[in-house]
Order: C-alpha cells, then structure tokens, then sequence
C-alpha cells in the first residue's frame, strides 16, 4: 500500500501534472494540500475518471486539502482540526481507507515572525500534536501526511544562512515538531533515510530546483503500530522538474 503526500500547489492548475503522476506512480493513497479551490471548483470528475475516489474540503486563496484512493471511496471522518471552533481555514481532512486512518495536513506558513501567523503556526501545531495523541490513543493504524511547514534538522535544508529567520526553521517550530513526533509517532522518510539531504519543496524564486536548494517540509509520520509494516519511503523529486510543477514533489510511504 503505497501512501503518498503532495502539495499541489493549485490543483486545477496543476492537474494535468497530478493526473500524469497519478498514471504513472499508481499510489494507492494520496493526500493534497493547497488546492486553492473552492469545494464546488475542485476537479472531482477528473479525478474519478483517473480510478481515485476522493473526499476534500475547499477553500479559495492557499488552503485547501483532500484524500484520493485508488479504486475505493474514503470514509471521511473529520474535515477540521479540533481545538478551536473559530478557526475556519481548510487546513486538516481525515479519511479511513483500506483499515488505515489517514490525514492530510497542511500547517500554517508562519511568516512573518514573530507576529499573529507565527503565533497561529505553533497554535495549530500543538493543536494537531493534541489530536495526534488521541488518534494514537484508539489504537488504529494511523498516517499523518502533509506540509508541515517545518524543516525539522540540518538535513532537510540545503547549505545556507539564508533561512534563519524563516518561519520555517525557527528554533520554536523545530521544537513543536519534535515534540508532536515524540516517541509515539515514526518519521518515514528519516527512517529510510537517516543521514542524507532530502528535499521535497524547492522555491520557484533564484534557480533553487536547478540548484537543488531545497528543503523537506512534506513528512509522513507513522503510528508505532504500523512501524513494522513500513517497507519504504522515497519523494518522486523528478516531478518537480516538469513544466509547469508545483513547487513541492510527492512523497511517499510503502506499507506491506
């Protein structure tokens, strides 16, 4: 069972892109962030005719998410993160499929900092760090996969100072992964890849794909439960060359 994430970056601009990875990689599960559509403008038909069922919750500008399954139908089970009633931006789905329970997750930005965003970046981060322990605590198998928007380490940015006083390598939101990764849940890609640079996102702006400046802000986590189900773990960076690419490329999980 193949569980991938991605961060479309405009899904109905980037669709023929989504659609040709799709035909290709056949994941099984696919989680998408930043559609920046609204729920009646999302391409659910496409979609369908490509063999994915799929749940979603829209919005316009940067947010968005949805959960994709090949040739099955997500039971969706919460389409927002709880914790604040208040909070309206479509940022957390949630979908049981095939016995796995799975998120798709796109965290807040946070800059500039400090300021509000910052200050709603780590909010929402302790918010899902809450929600994550109680989707431990029932004892399914579960995925949290998404944008976190944190480059946990060293590894996960390329070589520079340039970052520093980014949101997203702030010492605060280091420390807010870590503590929602803790000792309950599996990084997936660090597990396959402990001691390599490994990118998922490189910015559109000074040649940074051609110079592979990236940075690993897309994650997989993993229940303890399904530890010894995980077989492999990898990003599609190739997709990122392609004309007309989100700044993000896919990555991915295998269960066995």
């Amino acid at each position: 069972m193949r569980i991938a994430t991605f961060n479309i970056n405009n899904v109905n601009r980037r669709l023929e892109n989504l659609l040709e990875w799709l035909e290709e990689a056949r994941p099984d599960v696919v989680c998408l962030q930043e559609l920046k559509a609204t729920d009646r403008d999302f391409p659910a038909e496409a979609i369908d005719r490509a063999g994915y069922g799929v749940v979603w919750k829209g919005q316009k500008t940067w947010n968005g998410v949805a959960i994709l399954a090949r040739d099955a139908d997500p039971v969706l089970t919460r389409d927002r993160l709880p914790g604040d009633d208040d909070d309206q931006q479509s940022r957390y789905i949630e979908a049981a499929v095939r016995g796995v329970l799975i998120a798709s997750i796109y965290a807040p930005n946070g800059n500039p900092q400090p300021g509000p965003k910052f200050d709603y970046k780590l909010a929402r981060l302790e918010r899902m760090r809450k929600h994550a322990t109680n989707l431990r605590k029932t004892g399914a198998p579960v995925v949290l996969a998404g944008d976190f928007n944190v480059a946990p380490g060293a590894l996960d940015i390329y070589p520079t100072k340039s970052w520093d006083d980014d949101a997203l390598v702030h010492p605060q939101s280091r420390a807010a992964f870590r503590k929602l990764v803790g000792r309950s849940w599996v990084d997936a890609l660090r597990r396959f890849h402990s001691n390599e640079r490994i990118y998922t996102f490189w910015h559109y702006k000074r040649q940074r794909w051609q110079r592979d400046a990236g940075l690993r802000l897309d994650h997989l986590l993993v229940s303890n439960n399904l530890e010894d189900r995980l077989a492999g773990a990898g990003v599609d960076r190739e997709v990122r060359g392609r004309e007309g690419a989100s700044d993000h490329a896919p990555a991915w999980i295998e269960l066995g």
